[in-house]
């Protein structure tokens, strides 16, 4: 039997960075790992999307070249080429963490894992053969899939998760996306823009029902404007795959239609992956498709711990990473605080891109703040109309009494990488007034979000 200081169950952008921070902490470890290095989120999420995005934003690029002053005669666009492309950049990711694992002596046992008493873990691999690895901490680290309705079952060829969408053999002329989270949005825009017709299919009254309701109501302005069709207060109710494409059955505030396609892509969410691994058996406890664990991401028993999408935290990749690094801290014996989940980031990778943090404004009233609330529109940025993508705007929020940030919103090109300001400086506690005097370049995007706190503090220039 294989013996070491940390086992990691499951390689994802939790389990793998968990593995990392542990063997510079100096402990002996192992990760188990079913399928490819680097799990969903490098060969089948974050990673091989933005390739499918890029590719996508490109091609919107040539199609209005001419507004650029740019003359391009022919072009047109290669599926297959823009789906290998993607799965190449994954490829190359993944051959990333091998390269990491054997740089930090971290050793890699292939197979499916299972818990047992006594922080032991089985082994079984691909060609049937068992081994067993014990270890003082175990890790659980396994992850999320794509969730079904029982109104949408999956058959992985007409009504399809986001797995089969990023290895579609031929592109669809007509789809269905059923949910507008991040994964829904995300396909819905890739392919309205290599020219499949879309429909976005969403039960609560906006799209991407979690940011503030002004960003929803500009995305769904934005969306229309590219020829997305988009039905809210909607609901799938049945699918029928007998015929060559697929009929949809939706039923609305105006009643039921049927709407036909060629693919149903069903984006309603992630079911933790906790069966088959022993929980039960340990006697790891589980409340609502989670492990249950305390703030250092420990579980019931001793020496099990669990971070990522199988505990109740937001199922974001950069929060999965987090949680390991605090949880080996924690054993470490480093002195850790837990994590705030108040003001985890959140981003969406379409065009116009969405990126939020902390309270959107209804949320703050809801609490009780007496807020100040400014708002600054791309449309008024010179950055963003050089750049010819003036959508969008960033809404920021402060308590009105002492000037904390309570959130920030955006709604933009590039905003993605702009929001690190507003959690970095949530995190030390900065007031509206320092964002204000911290002088921004010009000209760029990120000076929208000085704008937009000048706004709110009726200090603004440009509008």
């Amino acid at each position: 039997m294989s013996t070491y200081d940390v086992i990691v169950l499951g390689s994802g952008p939790g389990g793998y960075v968990t593995a990392i921070r542990a063997s510079q902490l100096g402990f002996k470890t192992a990760v188990v790992e079913k399928e490819s290095l680097g799990g969903v989120c490098l060969n089948w999420g974050c990673i091989p999307t933005k390739a499918l995005l890029k590719s996508a934003q490109v091609f919107d690029y040539l199609k209005h070249a001419s507004d650029y002053g740019l003359t391009v005669k022919e072009y047109d666009k290669d599926f297959d080429a823009v789906i290998n492309r993607s799965r190449n950049v994954a490829d190359g990711m993944s051959k990333g963490v091998h390269f990491l694992m054997k740089k930090n002596k971290i050793d890699v046992i292939s197979g499916y894992g299972t818990l047992k008493r006594g922080k032991k873990i089985s082994v079984k691999a691909e060609d049937g053969s068992e081994s067993e690895l014990s270890a003082q901490h175990i890790i659980i680290a396994t992850g999320a899939r794509s969730r079904e309705l029982p109104s949408l079952p999956q058959d992985g060829k007409k009504v399809i998760g986001y797995r089969e969408a990023m290895t579609l053999p031929k592109q669809p002329k007509k789809m269905i996306v059923v949910g507008s989270g991040a994964i829904g949005i995300e396909f819905a825009y890739f392919f309205n823009a290599m020219g499949t017709e879309v429909t976005i299919v969403e039960y609560l009254p906006n799209i991407v029902p979690v940011e503030d309701i002004d960003v929803s109501k500009q995305l769904e302005k934005s969306f229309k404007k590219s020829g997305v069709k988009i039905l809210t207060n909607a609901e799938v109710t049945a699918v029928d795959t007998s015929g060559k494409g697929v009929k949809a059955t939706v039923k609305t505030s105006n009643g039921e239609e049927v709407l036909e396609a060629d693919i149903v892509l069903s984006a309603v969410g992630i079911k933790s992956n906790i069966e088959n691994i022993g929980l039960e058996d340990v006697g790891i406890v589980v409340n609502r498709d989670k492990i249950v664990v305390n703030d250092f991401y420990q579980t019931n028993l001793p020496g099990y711990y669990a971070i990522g999408d199988v505990t109740s935290g937001q199922a974001l990749a950069h929060v999965a990473s987090a949680e390991g690094i605090l949880c080996i801290e924690k054993i470490k014996g480093m002195h850790v605080e837990p994590l705030d989940y108040g003001n985890i980031p959140g981003c969406t990778y379409c065009i116009p891109e969405v990126a939020s943090v902390g309270l959107t404004e209804q949320q703050a009233i809801d609490q009780g703040y007496e807020i100040k609330v400014g708002k600054f529109p791309f449309s008024a940025s010179g950055k963003a109309q050089a750049s010819g993508n003036s959508d969008g705007f960033v809404k920021v929020i402060f308590d009105a009494k002492y000037g904390e940030w309570l959130g920030c919103h955006m709604i933009g090109t590039g905003v993605t990488d702009m929001i690190a300001e507003a959690v970095l400086g949530r995190k030390l506690e900065t007031t509206g007034h320092e964002v204000l005097k911290a002088v921004h370049p010009h000209p760029t995007m990120s000076e929208a979000v000085m704008e937009a706190v000048a706004a709110a503090y009726d200090e603004v220039i440009h509008l």
